[in-house]
This record gives C-alpha cells, structure tokens and sequence, in this order.
C-alpha cells in the first residue's frame, strides 16, 4: 500500500508539474515575447480559464502527502519553511499580476502587474527546480527524522548543505528553460501571427540549451548520488526511461520544425513526465534522501501512514480524482482552441 501512495503523489505533483508548468512558462514570456497590451492579453487569455484550477494539483499533492506520509510532510514542511514561504507569496504574487492589471486603465499600473506576474513565475520556476534538486541531492536529516537548512552555506554539495548550492540552482535553471519552452509551445498552440512565430522562435533557441542542460543534470546528479542507479541496475527495462527522454526531446525539434504546435506540446509534456518518473524511480523507496547517514532518510516504510488508513483513504481518493479529471477535461473542451479578443473588449483576460 505505501508503495501505491508512492506512485499516486509522485503522479499528481508530474500532473501539477505539467499543468501549471505551462502556465509559469507563460508567465515567464510574458513581457520577454509580446510587443504590446494585446498581446499580453492574449498570452494571459490564453492560460486564463485554466490557470488557478492547474494549480489545485498542488494543492491537492500536499493534502494527499500529509495523508499518506505525515512524517514526510512534517519533515520536510518544517525543514523547508523558509523556502515554503517564499514560494506561497510568489503564488500570491503571481494570481495578484494576473487578476488586478486591468482594475485601472494606465499603462503604468498595467505595467507594474504585468512585471509582478512575469518576474513571481521565472522565480517560481526556479524554486521548484531547486526543491527537486534538493530531494535528489539528500538533505541533512538527523537520528529524529527532522532538519534544518539554511538559504546557503558554501554553496559545496555534503552532509550539511544549504538549500542553495551549485546543484540546486542548476536543477532551478534546468526547470526555469524546461518550463520556459514548456510554456512558448502552449502558447503557440493558442495564438496565431506574430505571436505565435515569436513564440517557436523562442521555443527553438532553448532547444539546445534544454539538451545540454538534460545531459550535464543527469552527468551531474549520478556523480553526486551514484547510488541513484542502483534501481536501474537492478531493473534494466528501466533504461527505456532516458531512451524516452531522448525521444521526446526528438520529438519537440521535428515537430517543432514542421510547425505542428500541439504535437510539440505534447511531446514537451511527456519529456516532463519521463524526467520526473526517472527521478522518482532512482529515489525509490526513499522518499526523502539523509546527505547525513543513508540509515536516517526516509523511506516509504518509516513515514507512511497506518495501513487501515491508506486503504480507506484510497476509495475516497479515487471518487474525487474521478470528478476533478471530468472537471478538468470539460474545461479543456470549453475553451480548446486559438484565443483572439473581443472587439471593444478592454477588460478583463
């Protein structure tokens, strides 16, 4: 059973990663891609009846994780408090850069909040990145299963790290690009124009930095954490894993190329998914690393739930993932298709 609750969080954080990742990635470009207010409008239209319900994953992750891991969810919600916090108000200032940029008709305060969002999602970008970065890495827990980790030490990866070194902000700039172009081919998919090529343009300059930055992470995180490939070595069908994600990464050139913007996304978002399968596998049954004492990490045995409890939380899981995916499906229907602006329009998304 713990090992299912294992699989059902890390499927609803790559299932958040990926939704509101194009989101953030639209935020990014949104004052590095449009030209002017109607574009902007249209980047925000774009993401608009999707976003705040994207981010319920998040939510929805972090209410499952206390249930099935409370021991995780306390470490790790005590031990990263300060970065926790950090990334509640870059969501609140985000959600603010989105809904009060036209409560005043000045170029001023428009742009003012259209900075507020743009700058809250590139700096969110990296703090998720980081934080996955730091879960690979392995944080300083002791005997108790508690920690504490200050912003930065000598920015070295060791026992007692910060939360900021050398390979955490590398995992931050690796998500920042990932969603970045995540977002520029979702964006394509909705626009047309002059938008739309800016957009490709964009998504084909990070191609190459993605694939550089895919190869020197996983370089990277073998040498730090070698004992990451002890599960591939014990289960070789595993290496279809980044066989997969060189296939994606394919995938998102050649569609690219040919101008075929959703299959782009698509293989975009698989590229996610298969990144964060691959990390999720190589941590398997540890669930958060000790940089300490390997003895000390938690695993999905020390910090789960009571059996009786994850199995009856499992029907009541399964009856509301049931109605969230049918909200989230009729509301991609809805609004499927390009975004333009309504004639007179001039507030609102």
């Amino acid at each position: 059973m713990p090992t299912l609750w294992f699989c059902i969080v890390a499927v609803m954080i790559a299932i958040y990663v990926v939704l509101d990742g194009f989101d953030l990635g639209a935020g990014v470009l949104h004052l590095f891609v449009a030209r002017n207010d109607d574009e902007r409008r249209k980047i925000i239209r774009s993401i608009g009846p999707v976003w705040d319900g994207n981010e319920v994953w998040l939510l929805a992750a972090g209410g499952t994780l206390y249930f099935a891991f409370p021991q995780l969810y306390a470490s790790g919600f005590s031990g990263f408090y300060l970065p926790l916090m950090m990334v509640l108000w870059l969501l609140m200032l985000r959600a603010i850069g989105i809904e009060f940029r036209t409560h005043l008709e000045s170029d001023v305060w428009r742009g003012f909040f259209d900075v507020v969002f743009s700058i809250s999602s590139l700096l969110l970008t990296i703090f998720f990145g980081a934080a996955l970065g730091n879960v690979i890495r392995g944080v300083p827990l002791a005997e108790d299963h508690y920690f504490f980790e200050p912003l930065w030490t000598n920015w070295r990866v060791g026992a007692h790290p910060g939360i900021l070194d050398w390979y955490t902000v590398m995992c931050g700039v690796i998500a920042a690009v990932t969603l970045t172009a995540h977002g520029a081919f979702y964006v394509a998919t909705k626009t047309e124009g002059e938008l739309n090529q800016r957009c490709r343009k964009t998504a084909s300059f990070l191609w190459p930095v993605q694939l550089l930055l895919t190869i020197v992470s996983l370089i990277a995180t073998v040498s730090i954490r070698p004992e990451l490939l002890a599960n591939y070595k014990s289960y070789p069908v595993a290496w279809l894993i980044p066989t997969l994600v060189v296939a994606t990464l394919v995938g998102m050139f050649l569609f690219r190329s040919k101008g075929n913007d959703k299959a782009a996304f698509v293989s975009s978002a698989v590229y996610i998914t298969i990144m964060l399968v691959g990390a999720v596998f190589a941590l398997y049954p540890n669930v958060l690393p000790a940089s300490t004492n390997p003895n000390w990490s938690l695993t999905i045995q020390n910090s789960a739930a009571p059996h009786y409890g994850l199995t009856v939380g499992l029907v009541w899981w399964t009856i509301g993932v049931v109605f969230t995916i049918g909200y989230f499906v009729y509301v991609y229907w809805m609004f499927r298709g390009k975004v333009n602006l309504e004639a007179g329009s001039d507030h609102g998304y």
